[in-house]
Order: C-alpha cells, then structure tokens, then sequence
C-alpha cells in the first residue's frame, strides 16, 4: 500500500466529498423539490450494498423509479417504473450526487469499484473478491472503460485491476475521464437492465 492510498486518498475524498455538497447544494435542493411531487414525497432511493470488508452500508441516489404495482402487489418491472424525469438525472448522472453523502461518511471514495447487490456476494471467485478490500466508489476505473457496456467477466477484473493498483494519476485520469463522459453522456444506459442480467444470473447460465 502506497502513501496516497493510505494517507491521502481518504483526506482527499473528504475535502473534495465537502467542496461537493456545497457546491451542487442548489442541483440537490431542486432535484429533491421536484422529485417529491413526482414521487409522492420520496426524492431519495436507499439501499444496502457491501462495502469495504464486505460491511453492510445504506447508499442513497435520488429516487428515478415510482412504486407502481400490479394488481397482484408486486412492483412493476424497473423500465415501467422509471419516470420521465428519473431518465433525465440518470443519463445526466445527476442521480449519483447524493452518494457525496456516503463518501463524506466514509461508507465510499469517490473512486473505486462501484457498489454491487448484496446478492452478488456468494457469486464472486476468490479473485473478484479483491475488490472488497477497498472502499467502493462513484465512478471507477470499469466506468471509465465502459460501463454498463462491459460483461460482467470484464467488469469485475477492471474492479481487481484498480484495488491491487491505486495511485494519485491512475485516480486523476479516472475523474477527468468521468467528467468528459458525464458531459457527453458517453456510455450512459439509463435502464441497465436492457443489456445486462443480474451477476448471480449470468454465472448460472456461464
């Protein structure tokens, strides 16, 4: 473990996790007004997601999705539910400033392997599990090679690849190459679901 990933990489996520909040404050304050009419007082999304060690943590982004149900009780699917709005803040990524909140807690950096289902856990081989000795991240170095555009196999070797190798210019050119994506929204896929199974589902089929 080198310096900047033992000393300064935490202090820098702080300052810059601060800076932040502060500075999208107004982005945060309209986005939840307009996301409380839309989704009947709920403008945030919570879930639980391993972190470093594996440890639980509730990440929050702003919510995209209603509740609508079927006329059994059960959720309809993910591209039903997503508003016109929610696909507006996902292709814009503005759904991911509240994780400034996880990351200024210490729950995650702002860079490192993203936050996966807690259901993926046992699907992981001995490798892939590397990638939970670090904090997760909001954008990574599979985010920057391509996203969801990505298999998961290619996914989740890009996540070891950046955990055995952290340095202050290999986290640099994943942040600058991050911004120039969200402002061409290159990669983005505002429903997920549409290219990729779930991990637990594709390691059956594979």
């Amino acid at each position: 473990m080198n310096i900047y990933e033992k000393k300064l990489k935490r202090s820098i996520d702080f300052i810059l996790a601060f800076i932040g909040i502060l500075t999208f404050s107004p982005i945060l304050i309209l986005i939840s007004t307009i996301l409380i009419f839309t989704n009947k007082g709920k403008p945030f999304f919570f879930q639980k997601r391993p972190g470093k060690n594996e440890r639980i943590f509730s990440i929050i982004k702003f919510k995209t999705m209603n509740d609508r149900k079927d006329s059994f009780g059960n959720l309809l699917s993910d591209a039903k539910r997503l508003t016109s709005f929610g696909k507006f803040i996902r292709k814009t990524s503005l759904d991911e400033i509240p994780q400034l909140f996880n990351v200024l807690i210490g729950d995650m950096s702002l860079i490192g392997p993203r936050p996966l289902l807690i259901k993926y856990l046992p699907h992981y081989n001995v490798e892939e599990r590397i990638r939970h000795t670090i904090r997760p991240g909001i954008t990574g170095l599979a985010q920057v090679s391509g996203r969801n555009l990505l298999k998961w196999d290619e996914r989740l070797a890009k996540d070891v690849e950046y955990a055995k190798n952290i340095t202050f210019i290999q986290d640099f050119k994943i942040i600058i190459t991050t911004i120039k994506n969200v402002i061409t929204t290159k990669n983005v896929v505002v429903d997920p679901n549409s290219l990729m199974v779930d991990l637990d589902e594709y390691r059956k089929k594979y």
